[in-house]
């Protein structure tokens, strides 16, 4: 079982960038003065969720921990743009923030895959990867989607917002009935760990009422999307060394055995038994070994 008590000694520093006009929160542990390390959280998530590696890492690291645009403490786009482009903008700008000639970055999910991209455009920036369960869903799925007529596309993305215009953030009388939500569709995790993702991904309402941080926007799939042939051209640019995690009980598509992997030059995976999407969590001490052990060989 991971805990993360109020007592901890290592606590982060919270701090803001601007991005295209959105002022943007990432957080903050250990030395100023260390490596920098990113720690980017996955889709519908916050950069809290990153605590448990952060402070184990921190006394080794700079360890930066950044809230995706529309996600924790940062701004939401006021027309919606969450796409690929906008967030790579924004972890771009991030980088040159920092002012580090080169990144370490562990990303999660939709955080992994931007960051991926981000190391295969800008490789000489990027010392060394840890992938979990980020890279994209398997080329069928995208290849369907674009098989459809564009303008029809073009109406569905603007219904998609429409609908999405008159959605207003669900409401829990209480901590404890999101805490009840999360606790539900998270079974792999421990009450303390479901406690802990639940408080920081809630914000307060005036009418004493809660709703999660992020925007409710956030799935709408845009029209444009980078080509597969391109993406795939990113992968293959990336020169750093690169650590793919996989859970066992996963709706991700292994990239070891779909033939992903084999577009990077210096990539190996690690699979966890009894392990979902969330792995980092429902196999903390062994993961946080694992990417101790991969960031060492750096």
């Amino acid at each position: 079982m991971v805990k993360l008590s109020s007592s901890d000694s290592i606590r982060p520093r919270s701090n803001y960038f601007t991005s295209q006009t959105l002022r943007l929160h990432y957080l903050e542990w250990g030395d100023p003065n260390a490596p920098v390390l990113v720690l980017q959280h996955g889709g519908f998530d916050h950069a809290r969720s990153m605590d448990w590696l952060a402070r184990e890492l921190a006394g080794e690291w700079r360890v930066i921990a950044p809230d995706l645009r529309g996600h924790g403490n940062s701004a939401w786009s006021p027309d919606a743009d969450y796409t690929m482009a906008a967030l790579l903008m924004d972890f771009a700008n991030l980088a040159d923030a920092l002012g580090q000639e080169k990144l370490t970055i562990c990303a999660h999910s939709l955080g992994a895959m931007v960051t991926t991209r981000y190391a295969g455009i800008f490789p000489d920036r990027v010392a060394r990867f840890v992938n979990i369960e980020g890279l994209a869903l398997s080329s069928g799925r995208n290849s369907q989607r674009m098989i459809q007529p564009f303008a029809a596309r073009v109406a569905n993305w603007i219904r998609l917002h429409q609908e999405a215009a008159k959605r207003h953030p669900k409401r829990y009388a209480s901590e404890e009935d999101a805490f009840a939500r999360m606790r539900e569709k998270n079974p792999y995790l421990s009450d303390d760990q479901v406690r802990h993702l639940t408080h920081h991904a809630l914000r307060s309402n005036d009418d004493g009422t809660y709703s999660w941080k992020f925007d409710p926007r956030l799935n709408i799939w845009p029209v444009l999307d980078f080509p597969e042939e391109e993406v795939i051209a990113m992968w293959q640019a990336v020169t750093c060394p690169v650590l793919f995690l996989h859970g066992s009980n996963t709706f991700m598509p292994n990239p070891g055995k779909d033939g992903r992997i084999e577009h990077f030059r210096n990539a190996r995976l690690i699979e966890y038994d009894n392990a979902s999407h969330w792995l980092h969590h429902d196999r903390f001490p062994t993961v946080l070994e694992d990417i101790r052990a991969f960031l060492a060989e750096g």
